[in-house]
């Protein structure tokens, strides 16, 4: 089969990551692969297989090139947009739908008609909202989040979700999902569950290269970007009062590295956390730690736990709607309390003991076969349970 997917952009991201991840699964499988890239910047990553088709479409340029892009634009920015907070995808959205579809259109006359086209992320389909074909599979990868008055809420979710095939990258997801519908009365054409692909290959291969800066001395490791929801405020607290010897080493940038490491001044382990950066390559860290803690209030599903395995490296998470698709079967003693002492006593308890080895059937659902054949059947015709 032909398949497109589509992203807002190829920068160093978790969502960007699996949408390239899924470019390479569906060449991997035999089929023709095609990844459209909604900036030309920034390019931090690139498909791994040679056989897929990098194509690349300027949002932004496109909008303010056509002949009522600019007024549009202005309109949406400096009016409407103020009357109404972050609505600009409102205004634009219908233009750049249209817009999008004349770009897709133009690769099928170079390479024939697409027979699926997968949107990742609720930041990459909602600016092209306009855009629909019967075709396309529109990927929620996070919980469903209330941060503006609801019935701006439910405006939105009617323009992005309403009659349109949904998957969700988790039951968790698919739970938050069905709670804002059945509020906004919105009915998705289909609703279920697909999760992301893991290159346990790819990603084995990368944590093989060498690392000069990896820490001499045994780390547990946490990566995630520097922001409020990754919950590192959570983890330094439980690292504190955990009695443990290794370091903490958290790879991953953002704004709040200052406030984490006066939080460490402040916990008295500053000398004990290593704040890492951010790193093209966490796979050498992955496999270089005795564990892999992550603390997030919430996550779609939290990918890099499965990074983590393919590293062979043992995870530990806090409970949040997410993760739980990760942790299932012999790694539900893996997930506790959003708690620090809790969290701290877990990490005592595992790096005192023998932890446990990482078995290849965990990954067994995350994997490219797996994944690209949900993908490719036809969608159901009900919202599930």
């Amino acid at each position: 089969m032909r398949t497109l997917v589509v992203i807002h952009s190829l920068k160093m991201g978790g969502m960007e990551r699996v949408a390239v991840n899924l470019a390479d699964a569906f060449a991997e499988e035999g089929h023709e692969s095609h990844l459209l890239s909604c900036r030309n910047q920034p390019n931090d990553l690139q498909p791994a297989d040679p056989a897929v088709h990098l194509h690349h479409h300027d949002q932004q340029k496109a909008l303010l090139k056509s002949i009522v892009g600019i007024p549009v634009f202005l309109l949406s920015r400096l009016v409407l947009g103020v009357l109404l907070p972050r609505s600009h995808f409102i205004w634009t959205g219908w233009l750049n739908g249209w817009l999008l579809r004349i770009r897709i259109s133009s690769l099928e006359k170079r390479f024939g008609r697409f027979d699926r086209i997968v949107f990742r992320g609720l930041g990459t389909f909602k600016y092209f909202w306009s855009f629909r074909d019967d075709r396309a599979i529109y990927v929620l990868e996070n919980v469903i989040h209330y941060d503006r008055p609801l019935w701006q809420k439910k405006l939105e979710w009617k323009l992005v979700f309403h009659d349109r095939h949904l998957a969700c990258v988790s039951s968790g997801v698919r739970e938050s999902a069905q709670e804002a519908f059945a509020l906004g009365r919105i009915r998705p054409k289909s609703l279920r569950v697909i999760t992301n692909p893991c290159p346990v290959e790819q990603i084995r291969q990368l944590a093989e290269k060498s690392e000069p800066d990896l820490p001499g001395e045994p780390y547990i490791l946490n990566v995630a970007r520097l922001v409020p929801q990754k919950g590192h405020t959570l983890l330094l607290e439980a690292f504190a009062r955990a009695e443990i010897d290794q370091k903490l080493v958290i790879v991953g940038e953002g704004p709040r590295r200052k406030d984490l490491e006066e939080k460490a001044d402040t916990l008295g382990i500053r000398e004990r956390v290593i704040f890492a950066g951010k790193r093209t390559n966490p796979y050498p860290w992955m496999r270089g730690a005795d564990l892999f803690v992550l603390a997030s209030e919430y996550e779609g599903l939290g990918i890099v736990l499965t990074e983590a395995l393919a590293c062979d490296t043992p995870i530990v998470s806090v409970d949040n709607q997410g993760v739980r698709e990760v942790f299932r079967g012999d790694l539900k003693d893996f997930l506790v309390e959003r708690d620090a002492a809790i969290l701290a006593k877990k990490l005592e308890n595992l790096l005192k003991g023998e932890l446990p080895q990482v078995k290849s059937r965990w990954l067994d659902p995350f994997r490219s076969p797996v994944i690209v054949s949900q993908f490719l059947a036809s969608p159901a015709t009900d919202i599930g349970d």
